[in-house]
């Protein structure tokens, strides 16, 4: 018995276009079978208008023209993030408030001008919330642009303590710091405010079970990101709209990549880091 070849004759193209010229007769590997599966030898096949309509690229995937592709990179995670931490608050409506009656009214927003907050502050708005929005004094500029009602710097003694300017209590809190003791949020929560954390430690869990389990008012909700398709076809919608903004920290290329990631490591960006695919080129 013949042993079976390890290669076969293939016809490829490799780039969209060119027609019949960028196709290649090439050797590849024979597939091996798996389970339940049979290998059939292919004595002829017929060419169908499909085959060379699919090389000039119909039905091949593409982010629209007037979306760049920065913005796209940036928000699957952190604009993601922003969007489920309002929904865990409370927040079911973004249509300027005008069909969530029972959600919360006024939120603050730490780490405001960073990856999760410069969107949690956009986000919240286009919920018609009133929005608190702590961060460092040179970004406080860049949070009411974004539509923060007030900002607070973090390092003034009414910014550590969160305290509302307008002595408003907080319904909801978008947890986007690290570092901060649930003894300091206390004090300026309403009733039954929520606080979604965005970077909950062990002891940010521990007392989200505490609270639990004591069927405590006010929660603090440790938040971990779970992508889905229909919330990241909306923020889409709402970049292409001029609804949500993208602030850019700074760009890298591909081979500067070590350097976006201390930067990330080090803190205080404003905005996002991205690195680009194409920026040797």
């Amino acid at each position: 018995m013949a042993s079976q070849k390890k290669t076969m004759r293939a016809l490829q193209y490799d780039k969209y276009g060119g027609g019949a010229e960028r196709l290649k007769h090439v050797e590849v590997p024979v597939p091996s079978p798996k389970k339940e599966e049979v290998l059939l030898k292919l004595e002829a096949a017929s060419i169908n208008p499909i085959d060379w309509k699919l090389q000039k690229g119909m039905a091949r995937p593409f982010l629209p023209r007037k979306f760049p592709f920065t913005p796209g990179a940036s928000l699957p995670t952190a604009a993601s993030t922003a969007l489920q931490q309002l929904k865990a608050a409370g927040v079911s409506s973004f249509d300027d408030g005008s069909g969530d009656t029972h959600g919360p009214k006024n939120v603050l927003v730490t780490a405001a001008s960073g990856g999760v907050g410069h969107y949690a502050v956009q986000l919240a708005k286009l919920a018609g919330l009133h929005v608190t929005a702590t961060c460092g004094a040179r970004n406080l500029g860049l949070v009411g642009d974004l539509g923060a009602d007030e900002a607070l710097d973090y390092k003034t003694p009414e910014g550590a303590r969160l305290q509302s300017p307008s002595g408003r209590k907080y319904d909801a809190v978008m947890h986007c710091a690290t570092g901060t003791p649930w003894s300091v949020f206390a004090p300026v929560l309403a009733d039954k405010a929520t606080v979604a954390d965005v970077t909950p430690g062990v002891a940010a869990t521990a007392k989200s079970f505490l609270q639990k389990v004591t069927f405590a008012k006010q929660r603090l909700v440790p938040l971990l990101l779970e992508p889905k398709k229909e919330e990241m076809e909306w923020l889409v919608d709402m970049t292409r709209q001029g609804k949500l903004k993208t602030v850019i920290d700074s760009r890298y290329p591909l081979s500067r990549a070590q350097e976006a990631w201390a930067k990330s490591i080090e803190g205080h960006a404003t905005g996002k880091i991205v690195v680009e695919m194409g920026g040797d080129e």
